[in-house]
């Protein structure tokens, strides 16, 4: 049963960073994508950044182009986001998921969340 736990959310100023990790277990041997999303209130969820966790190759909203990386560590199983300069319109809650459609498509596993809260 695949498992996924983020954390790392906060408050920051804008122009600030934030770093989000997701520890992962469970997943099936064939997941090589994985991704964060985010949703802010009023808003429909949307992609923020997707990884093949096998070569590295990434994709990344406009938004949050060269502001944002996504990387994984295979030795512990975690995905992370670091955000740089921060802006207001990046507060949302962002979920990690795992085993899906390249880059923003359906996907299998979620985690359950953190909040990220930018303050002009």
């Amino acid at each position: 049963q695949g498992r996924l736990v983020e954390s790392g959310g906060g408050s920051v100023q804008a122009g600030g960073s934030l770093r989000l990790s997701c520890e992962h277990s469970g997943l099936p041997l064939g997941t090589f994508i994985m991704a964060w999303f985010r949703q802010a209130p009023g808003k429909e969820r949307e992609g923020v950044a997707a990884i093949y966790i096998v070569g590295s190759h990434t994709y990344y909203a406009d938004s949050v182009k060269g502001r944002f990386a996504i990387s994984h560590d295979k030795a512990k199983s975690t995905l992370y986001l670091q955000m740089n300069n921060l802006q207001p319109d990046d507060t949302a809650m962002y979920f990690c998921a795992a085993d899906g459609d390249w880059p923003f498509g359906e996907y299998n596993y979620w985690g359950q969340g953190t909040q990220v809260t930018v303050s002009s």
